[in-house]
């Protein structure tokens, strides 16, 4: 039944793999067009944070179209697989016809009769036979465009690959050299060290760090309302009895902050990987794991929309390129970001602040 559905999807609609990629390589040749323009900006990290957005929004949208068009191309292949025997026995009277001298096609053993009614039955069957030839040499023709789309989707998958990872590391380089950013405290790096080594979770750690800062003044409420620090979608809980949420995104997604947040902690910790804690309001903590690598360091305050860094990458990784990548958006060999909100010393449900629907 559900392959029935599909099929019937991809005979009624043969070029939305091959539109959607094209919007996909539109969106793509914007990004590329961004990063030029990012080189002049007047904020430079903003504009190269819009750039890696706007090539991970294309990307996700390429490796969409490919699928789109791979799936087409898989119909079509069958379809053309079963209709085997057909076209040779299409192609066997068509020759046969084509090779029988004209004399013999007008006479007819039984006398005129019955040549009259063998006239009128290839007659009757002729358009028939146009007819099959039409739809298979489109079936033979949309086969031909969609291996010529694939190659196409491919390199424009490519080089929005190369795009995205040059502006990834360009706002590498201007976070690493922006002064411009304040800062409300000093980092303590023997403090931190010791938190660190004492630390038994990472509740008790971002608990630990949130009493040696400086209180702040400024208030948040919750209406679960706020974006996701990261493009992605939330995966099923993993049993592990921890009180945040995973987040799956592609490899080397660009993690940001909802709101303005100071950095209260950034490093390794544990078995989490790095991690970072934003303080957004007095008594509120946003905790994030799983970052491969970080942007900014402690006691720095970042603007709404700032970059926090940068997801891993799992090794053989080749941004979708490969049909066996394609499946990044459903969690299957994608990057995780672990998301935890604390009010006070307690954490409590993401979807609380964040609209995780």
């Amino acid at each position: 039944m559900i392959r029935s559905a599909v099929l019937l999807l991809c005979l009624a609609s043969p070029a939305l793999g091959q539109q959607s990629a094209q919007d996909a390589a539109t969106a793509l040749a914007s990004a590329r067009d961004q990063l030029e323009a990012a080189e002049g900006a007047r904020d430079r990290i903003a504009a190269l944070t819009q750039t890696v957005q706007a090539y991970e929004t294309g990307l996700a949208a390429m490796r969409e179209g490919q699928r789109d068009i791979a799936l087409r191309a898989a119909v079509l292949a069958d379809d053309l697989t079963s209709r085997q025997a057909e076209l040779a026995q299409l192609l066997g009277v068509l020759s046969a016809i084509s090779n029988t001298p004209q004399p013999v096609q007008q006479a007819h053993p039984q006398g005129p009769l019955s040549n009259a009614r063998a006239g009128m039955l290839v007659a009757d069957v002729t358009p028939a036979i146009k007819a099959e030839v039409i739809e298979l040499t489109g079936l033979l023709e949309e086969a031909r465009s969609l291996g010529v789309a694939q190659q196409q989707a491919a390199q424009t998958l490519a080089d929005g690959l190369q795009g995205a990872q040059t502006a990834r590391a360009a706002l590498g380089q201007a976070v690493s050299a922006r002064t411009d950013l304040p800062a409300r405290f000093e980092d303590d790096p023997v403090q931190t060290a010791l938190l660190v080594a004492s630390a038994e979770t990472l509740g008790t750690f971002a608990d630990g760090v949130a009493a040696a800062r400086p209180d702040e003044t400024t208030v948040l409420t919750a209406q679960g309302n706020l974006a996701l620090p990261v493009d992605g979608i939330v995966l099923p809980d993993d049993g592990s009895g921890r009180k945040g949420v995973r987040l799956a995104a592609a490899p080397r997604a660009l993690v940001t902050t909802p709101v303005p947040a100071t950095i209260l902690f950034q490093g390794p910790l544990l078995d989490y990987g790095n991690v970072v804690i934003l303080e957004p309001a007095a008594d509120v903590l946003f905790v994030m794991a799983g970052i491969a690598e970080i942007f900014g360091t402690a006691g720095q305050v970042l603007p709404a929309g700032a970059p926090v860094g940068l997801l891993g990458a799992p090794t053989g990784y080749n941004d979708g390129i490969l049909t066996e990548n394609l499946d990044v958006v459903s969690g299957q060999g994608a990057q995780a970001l672990y998301l935890e909100v604390r009010e006070g010393q307690t954490p409590v449900n993401p979807d609380a602040w964040f609209a995780l629907e």
